[in-house]
């Protein structure tokens, strides 16, 4: 059923056979110079090389990619908030997430333009290695290259050879069903778990994780979606068309984790890991030395009070050894102190505080006038500072001694106020 699907839309495609199978020949030869015509090596790195071309060529489309992946991240905390404002007016949510799209210059088509634009080559290679299988001329191909071609074993697995094949299929090729199936599951099971680093690589190292949004979810979906379908549909293709995706497979996670070392998203374990590196670098040699170095530090710096964690640590390492980051992503010298911030943007316990005037004792208050008083004050005033003095043997007129006096005394020195007291309340012991 699936092998039928897949003929069916390698015939839509035939019209590409001709410079696929071109492209193969030309290749073919120069391998075949070293290897020898007839050998798996020459036909593997022929469809190898195919597979190189493709990419190199679509990569203005990757690197598109990558962006428009990046924006949809970015938008997804808005597309949420515009789904909840009219989760009951879909026409409406339909025309806000366009104009949103349109705001932004973000198409979400993007994200698959690489593989839509290679499937076709896909299918026609599909195409000209089953007409092998066939032995049937198709494109460039001629009687000899389909017979060199028929010869070609890839680890004793024939070229046109599928998993699905039987004895007696395989027979007709020159090798046998043990090899065939061995070679085929082992192509299928490598090609399942590249797709499955590619996609767990991009979830745990390249996504912000501060933001909890439905598209991370689907793309958590993906990364075990993806590697089951290939892994049913493996067993239909040709040992060729394993070798073509298993390639293609092998140069998007080596190509990903490029982009993702050299340009991660910020707020990802990717820029913190990036970042980590770049502090103990510029910290060694005192300077950024490179533009790519000049430009991050720049970004940084531009963003201001929009750092994230990694950013704010960054800055704050590089305070700590006393370097400063300038406005055109050079670092100097800092020699004065300068606060660091902790990840919340609160100063750290390591940065200098701010000094607080000394407090002045008793004596030194009432001695020391204030810089408002200072020159105002005439001569023998009394300040409000200072003690009041009388007579200690002033005493009563008619030397009668006032009631209660050494009462009152009694209590001002125990420190309780004058004047009747209000009664206790009853404790309970």
């Amino acid at each position: 059923m699936i092998s039928d699907i897949v003929n069916a839309i390698s015939g839509v495609f035939a019209f590409l056979t001709t410079p696929v199978s071109w492209v193969i020949v030309q290749f073919h030869k120069v391998f075949g110079a070293v290897f020898g015509p007839d050998t798996g090596w020459a036909w593997g790195l022929s469809i190898v090389s195919l597979v190189v071309l493709i990419r190199i060529c679509l990569i203005p489309l990757f690197v598109k990619q990558i962006k428009s992946t990046r924006n949809m991240q970015l938008l997804q905390p808005q597309m949420k908030a515009i789904q909840e404002r009219y989760k009951n007016d879909k026409q409406r949510q339909s025309e806000e997430m366009m104009k949103l799209y349109k705001e932004t210059g973000t198409n979400p088509l993007s994200s698959c333009l690489p593989i839509l634009v290679q499937s076709p080559f896909f299918f026609a290679l599909y195409h000209t290695l089953a007409g092998i299988a066939e032995n049937k001329k198709i494109g460039v191909i001629d009687q000899s290259l389909l017979d060199s071609a028929q010869k070609a074993h890839i680890f004793g697995a024939p070229l046109a050879s599928k998993f699905t094949d039987s004895a007696a299929e395989v027979a007709k090729m020159g090798a046998s069903l043990m090899d065939v199936r061995v070679v085929t599951a082992v192509m299928i099971i490598m090609m399942s778990a590249s797709q499955f680093y590619t996609q767990r690589q991009l979830m745990t190292k390249n996504v912000d994780l501060t933001v909890k949004t439905p598209f991370m979810q689907q793309q958590k979906m993906l990364m075990y979606v993806f590697p089951l379908i290939f892994l049913f549909m493996g067993i239909n293709f040709p040992v060729g068309v394993l070798v073509y995706w298993l390639t293609t497979n092998v140069w998007t996670m080596g190509q990903q984790m490029y982009v993702i070392s050299r340009n991660p998203t910020p707020g990802s374990k990717a820029q913190a890991k990036m970042l980590e590196i770049l502090q103990k670098h510029v910290v060694g040699h005192g300077a950024t030395r490179t533009k790519r170095e000049r430009n991050i530090v720049k970004a940084i710096v531009a963003k201001g009070r929009d750092r994230n964690e990694y950013e704010r640590k960054f800055i704050n390492g590089l305070t700590k050894a006393s370097l400063a980051a300038q406005a055109d992503g050079t670092v100097v010298a800092s020699s004065s102190a300068t606060a660091v911030l902790d990840e919340d943007g609160t100063p750290a316990s390591g940065a200098p505080k701010r000094q607080q005037p000394k407090r002045q004792s008793k004596s030194q208050r009432q001695t020391a006038p204030t810089g408002k008083t200072e020159g105002t004050a005439q001569p023998g005033a009394k300040t409000s500072l200072e003690k009041k003095t009388e007579p200690q043997d002033a005493k009563p007129q008619g030397g009668a001694k006032p009631a209660g006096g050494n009462q009152a005394r009694s209590k001002a020195k125990s420190g309780q106020r004058k004047g009747p007291q209000r009664p206790k309340s009853p404790t309970k012991k």
